[in-house]
């Protein structure tokens, strides 16, 4: 089976907009969430958001470009061409048909929808935009960082909910192990901050309406006061490629990424199944694909999403897995700082974890201060700690019962 290594990471996402300006605020427990300002929020709607701030797109594409594309594909092409610069990566007429793309997007240009929708019923169809379709279809993120980057690989997109970043990159590992590419592009991008999003969200209670005066306090994974998720956009790629041919070129070897784990509940359309069992079954895939013992993994990334169920099934499933090993790991959650980022949170997740495994700090859970009795794992709180890593977890799940749980291991030539 061919070894694929970590060569390139590139990230935009609510605290940061490069991997220095994010990785230094993530490990600082720096919340990026503060109140709603993509549309005016009606009476009873959540006022709080993890928005990328002061993000210019025409540093990365050309303005006619930018004016056809919608947020996230523009998210989705500053991150990969970030991550390819870090990878001091050059695509070429000579390499290009073996370099793939494969980015995850959960719900696409949703408010772009909306808008369409909205002048359709209410100016006539022939006012609506002919960008319409292309506009908001998830895969125009992968089709888009193609022709900007010039990859003429695989060309695909997994939509899995709140997994598809995360199943992205793992579809791109299967990618370059079947030699269909040499190297990929992958990761997750999300840009869903609209008002259907909001109500339909709100509907179901899944959206954390407390901390309205005071929203870095709203996203709490694993604390007892937990309410609800934020919701967050952005975009986390990273570069994979083949290690004989980033050995060729001399490639920065970041990590290498050594397997992964997925699976089904077969349950509930949103609830987890009881205890965790379908996360429990993709972190035991992944040890096995990666070639891992429980005990080798110090860190896992969680899910963690600051709903009841979420949190309390996901830390199930780390001890059915790791056993008294579960109470030796650093356990965190992200997206107490990100909020929840959806189709992107796994590719932004993926990134923290490989640069948790590369520098050995353990980002923080912040806003950790009521313990929970059910969920008694090292959840990191509130302060970021340092510890020696050998491989690292990054956990995914979401609507639908799927699950996938990430590898990530030190490179060792």
């Amino acid at each position: 089976m061919k070894r694929v290594v970590v060569t390139g990471l590139g990230i935009v996402c609510p605290v940061g907009n490069n991997l220095e300006e994010c990785w230094d605020n993530i490990i600082a427990g720096k919340s990026g969430i503060g109140k709603l300002t993509m549309f005016e929020p009606p009476e009873n709607c959540v006022t709080i958001a993890g928005q990328v701030k002061n993000f210019e797109p025409t540093k990365y594409m050309n303005e006619k470009e930018v004016k056809r594309n919608q947020r996230f594909v523009q998210l989705a092409v500053a991150a990969a061409k970030m991550a390819l610069e870090n990878a001091k990566f050059e695509i070429t007429p000579e390499n290009q048909n073996h370099i793939g793309v494969s980015i995850g997007v959960g719900i696409g240009a949703l408010g772009y929808l909306e808008d369409q929708s909205f002048i359709a019923r209410t100016k006539g169809i022939r006012r609506v935009s002919p960008f319409t379709i292309p506009g908001f279809i998830g895969n125009m993120a992968a089709g888009v960082v193609s022709s900007e980057t010039g990859a003429k690989g695989p060309n695909v997109c997994m939509a899995t909910a709140c997994s598809s970043g995360a199943h992205s990159i793992a579809d791109a590992l299967m990618y370059i192990q079947t030699g269909r590419a040499k190297a990929m592009i992958c990761g997750g991008a999300e840009s869903a901050l609209s008002l259907i999003a909001y109500a339909g969200f709100g509907q179901m209670k899944a959206l954390c309406s407390a901390h309205s005066d005071e929203p870095v306090k709203a996203s709490r994974p694993f604390d007892k006061e937990r309410s609800g998720f934020v919701m967050g956009e952005g975009s986390g790629i990273l570069i994979l490629e083949d290690y004989d041919s980033a050995k060729a070129r001399g490639a920065n070897i970041i990590c290498e990424f050594a397997g992964f784990g997925a699976s089904g509940d077969a349950f509930h359309f949103t609830s987890p199944a009881p205890e965790g069992e379908g996360g429990a079954r993709a972190m035991q895939q992944a040890l096995h694909t990666a070639g891992l013992k429980p005990e080798e993994i110090g860190y896992i990334n969680a899910h963690g999403t600051s709903t009841e169920l979420n949190d309390l099934c996901e830390t199930q499933a780390i001890k059915t897995v790791f056993k008294e090993h579960a109470y030796k790991l650093n356990v965190s959650s992200t997206k107490s700082m990100t909020g929840h980022l959806l189709g992107a949170a796994g590719g932004i997740e993926a990134v923290f974890s490989v640069m948790a495994l590369k520098t050995g700090m353990i980002p923080p859970t912040i806003n950790y201060e009521n313990p929970d009795e059910q969920c008694d794992l090292n959840y990191t709180p509130n302060k970021s700690e340092q510890r020696q890593l050998n491989a690292v977890l990054s956990n995914s799940f979401g609507f639908g019962g799927t699950n996938v749980s990430l590898a990530f291991k030190k490179f060792i030539p």
